[in-house]
């Protein structure tokens, strides 16, 4: 019988599945676009407004967890649970869950990651903080470049300890999140 990775204590999850962070890969791309086929094959027509490829894997000039960050944003009609049965029968873990948030994992297994490794973020159309984050820093070389810096400085103290590494990160992406909102004004739609 596979391990439950939904039930297992987090201490446990880190220790299976460590940080660590790689040169930026150009097929990172190709296994985005290869996911982002497999989703809309799978759910149903209408309830996808949007599907994005997010987090450091689409920014090329940095170092990055080789996990594929994609954004689905729905629209106010979609049913999470509906969606998240669907998720769920097709791979992925549901890892997280709010009334406005979802959270899935596909390609953890008993024995650590997968050879491909995805992380998907449903949410309610314009709840995507995360695209204009991703957009500043593929503009701004220099900031990613302090991106990087971060997470690297953060990586070792915190391989076993993603709540922490995150959290480590939040205040900088915060920061850059609110300039490039100012910057880009209302380019990906408000939350609704």
């Amino acid at each position: 019988m596979p391990i439950d990775l939904s039930n297992m204590p987090l201490e446990k999850l880190w220790q299976l599945f460590p940080i660590y962070l790689t040169g930026h890969k150009l097929y990172w791309k190709n296994w985005y676009e290869d996911e982002k086929q497999n989703i809309l094959k799978i759910l149903p027509y209408g309830y996808i407004k949007r599907i994005s490829h997010i987090g450091s894997t689409s920014i090329e000039t940095i170092q990055a967890k080789p996990i594929i960050d994609i954004l689905l944003e729905t629209t106010n009609e979609c049913k999470f649970n509906y969606i998240k049965k669907i998720l769920v029968e097709n791979d992925y873990i549901c890892m997280s869950e709010s009334i406005a948030r979802m959270s899935f994992n596909k390609g953890y297994t008993a024995c650590g990651f997968a050879d491909k490794v995805f992380h998907l973020h449903l949410r309610r159309f314009g709840d995507n903080d995360e695209l204009y984050f991703r957009d500043y820093l593929i503009e701004n070389e220099d900031i990613a470049k302090l991106y990087e810096k971060l997470k690297l400085n953060l990586w070792k103290r915190y391989e076993n300890n993603r709540d922490a590494y995150t959290e480590s990160k939040t205040e900088f992406v915060n920061y850059y999140t609110d300039k490039a909102k100012n910057v880009y004004g209302n380019k990906y739609g408000v939350k609704n």
